[in-house]
């Protein structure tokens, strides 16, 4: 499977960021990144991989004052990138759409920043499969396609599958898988033929 290259006409929207060793910066460490925009004015996406240490879901509800019915106490909050971290987001399969926030990123992955739907989870009526994030990972104009030619990320195909069923552990190895990437051949030191 061939590594999707970031030029300055490849649209990166629906894709994963693969972090690579050596990255520098600690936040985004082993980090699986997925692009919900990316246009010539910059990028915005999220980190589908890192737990909150902060808080769960019983404490975000409760301080958004939203009741649940039903017991969230397993589902993680998810560390979503270190841009506004007190701002979140859903990451969900189409099953669910709210009436005006969601947005469709792929056509089946879907994402809504509004409390409608942490409601509807509360409830039981929101979507089969989702991700809570606080945080977002963004990018100026032309910053990400140059930490992509600095060889800081590799680039793959996304699939609900990596996103919403595999263990956090395991999702920057199976990104790799995609590409036919061992993490053991990897690494911190690029170059050129």
């Amino acid at each position: 499977m061939a590594v999707a290259q970031a030029t300055e006409s490849t649209n990166l929207t629906g894709h994963l960021l693969i972090a690579m060793p050596g990255m520098g910066d600690p936040r985004f460490e082993h980090s699986v990144v997925f692009i919900c925009d990316h246009s010539d004015e910059g990028a915005m996406g999220l980190i589908v991989n890192k737990a909150s240490k902060d808080v769960d879901m019983p404490t975000l509800l409760a301080q958004l004052d939203i009741e649940s019915a039903h017991d969230l106490s397993h589902r993680t909050v998810h560390f979503g990138g270190p841009v506004e971290m007190g701002r979140g987001f859903v990451l969900h399969t189409p099953d669910y759409q709210s009436i005006v926030t969601t947005l469709e990123v792929r056509d089946d992955i879907h994402m809504t920043a509004t409390l409608d739907i942490l409601e509807d989870l509360a409830k039981g009526d929101g979507p089969g499969k989702w991700m809570m994030m606080l945080g977002y990972a963004g990018w100026a104009a032309g910053q990400l396609e140059s930490e992509i030619a600095q060889n800081g990320w590799l680039v793959c195909d996304a699939s609900p599958a990596l996103i919403f069923d595999h263990r956090d552990a395991e999702k920057w190895e199976a990104a790799l898988a995609t590409l036919g990437v061992a993490a053991l051949a990897l690494s911190s030191e690029g170059g050129r033929a």
